[in-house]
């Protein structure tokens, strides 16, 4: 590999980035406008100015540059013969170069600008044409104006010194600095110019997070510009997602209310039907039912509780081995008996676990809902559900692993989706409405953790893990 292509291959991080953020950000983009427009309007102005000024001023400066030529001629000439002294005082007292040929005296001022045909085209003749505007008459025209002829028969040759001109270091600072200048005050107008999104953007992650009490600020909320009628749209928008936020619990709280008094009349109802023989089965199986559309109801009342970011939990220290120990026991107490037997759940503790400040009764929601799921896709497996509980450099972490068919790997992302059921490897005869691994997700964000689904090969396991 070549030095130039390592070199380009050290330069792409820095170009990437730069390219990343021109690409998002307004002021930076707004400055580079602002400095692409500067240096236009400079290029345009000097040189349409350099255009007319090469164009109209030679008329009327010729007669005056001509009688000045004359005024230096005689000066260098005052004692009848050209002076090299006073050639070389002229030309150290003006930008110019001097250069005498001729029968008795060649000298010139500047050896290295011999004719210099730059000074030709500045002085005689600028697109091809001369002073009286003919193609060809340049040089012409440019030797009367700024050569003169002794009478003992000395040329003398005037220019511009061009070295003068280009040794201005301090002009070219002064530029450089201007620029830099320019460059900063155009940087902070257009920051104090865009600060409002800084705002708006706070505003937006704020309504995002369901913080709707403070709104976006609007600058001259009598006289706003663009950026303040954006904040004021932006607060409308969080007052309506507000309101119809508030609106859609209320109603769910609302019909949880008023579908919990007939379930409730329903279930002791069913329980004072007799139990016999020809009664019982249904009995049973309608207590199964107004089981289960409570505990749908449960869950979605706690899923809504949950959903907010803003969720508020009763936290105090939790002996979270105990507790997983009691979830199951419930767990297992609820299964019907299989082949003789009830199911069973392996239980792997450390023992050095330590006690976290959870909430208590949304921990055993969690809890409960992973083994409920872990049993129920283990009926066909030869090995019981397994449940973790060990300590890890994130925090404490939990996982309950069955060992069923699993899903397939395109349908983990959506199993902890609210109300989603796999078509394939989890029917609807195997399994609930689709909440109970939303409601884990919830409860492990609610406390700060994180909530992962894999597949364990075979079977799936669900890992949450809490800050600790």
């Amino acid at each position: 590999m070549s030095e130039s292509t390592t070199a380009a291959q050290a330069l792409t991080p820095w170009h990437r980035s730069a390219r990343q953020a021109l690409g998002t950000s307004i002021k930076l983009r707004l400055v580079l406008v602002f400095l692409l427009l500067a240096a236009a309007m400079t290029s345009v102005f000097f040189s349409g100015a350099q255009k007319a000024f090469s164009l109209g001023w030679r008329e009327a400066a010729r007669p005056l540059l001509m009688d000045y030529v004359d005024h230096l001629t005689a000066d260098i000439t005052a004692s009848g013969t050209p002076s090299e002294a006073a050639a070389l005082a002229l030309t150290q007292r003006l930008p110019l170069t001097v250069r005498i040929t001729g029968p008795q005296i060649n000298w010139s001022s500047h050896p290295e600008q011999q004719r210099p045909d730059w000074q030709r085209e500045r002085w005689g003749q600028t697109d091809g044409r001369g002073w009286d505007g003919e193609r060809g008459n340049g040089d012409r025209e440019w030797q009367r104006i700024l050569q003169r002829t002794t009478a003992d028969g000395h040329r003398i040759e005037f220019g511009i010194n061009e070295a003068v001109f280009e040794r201005r270091p301090r002009l070219v600072g002064f530029a450089i600095t201007a620029l830099l200048v320019l460059t900063l005050l155009a940087w902070l107008y257009v920051r104090r110019l865009l600060r409002p999104l800084d705002a708006i953007r706070a505003g937006a992650q704020r309504f995002g997070a369901g913080e709707f009490g403070q709104p976006i600020p609007v600058q001259r909320p009598t006289r706003p510009d663009e950026l303040g009628q954006l904040a004021a749209t932006i607060n409308t928008m969080g007052q309506d997602i507000h309101q119809m936020l508030e609106a859609k619990r209320a109603l769910l709280l609302a019909i949880s209310h008023e579908l919990r008094s007939p379930l409730t009349r329903a279930r002791l109802n069913t329980e004072l039907l007799p139990e016999t023989a020809d009664v019982n089965p249904q009995r049973l199986a309608l207590l199964r039912d107004l089981q289960e559309m409570g505990t749908l109801i449960t869950d979605l009342l706690e899923s809504e509780r949950l959903s907010g970011n803003h969720a508020a939990l009763q936290r105090e220290p939790v002996d979270l081995a105990a507790l997983a120990g009691e979830v199951v026991a419930e767990v297992l107490a609820r299964q019907p008996e299989r082949a003789g037997a009830r199911p069973e759940i392996t239980l792997h503790i450390d023992p050095a676990l330590p006690r976290l400040r959870l909430d208590s009764t949304r921990m055993r929601l969690l809890l409960r809902n992973l083994l409920d799921n872990a049993v129920r896709h283990s009926a066909s497996a030869q090995q019981a559900p397994e449940l973790s509980l060990r300590q890890a450099e994130q925090g404490l972490q939990i996982e309950v692993r069955d060992h069923g068919p699993g899903v397939p790997d395109d349908q983990l992302p959506h199993l902890a989706q609210a109300f989603y059921r796999p078509e394939s490897a989890r029917s609807r005869s195997t399994g609930g409405v689709g909440l109970g691994l939303y409601l884990c997700k919830l409860v492990a964000q609610a406390h700060g953790g994180t909530f992962a689904v894999r597949n364990a090969q075979p079977g799936l396991a669900v890992t949450v893990t809490l800050p600790g």
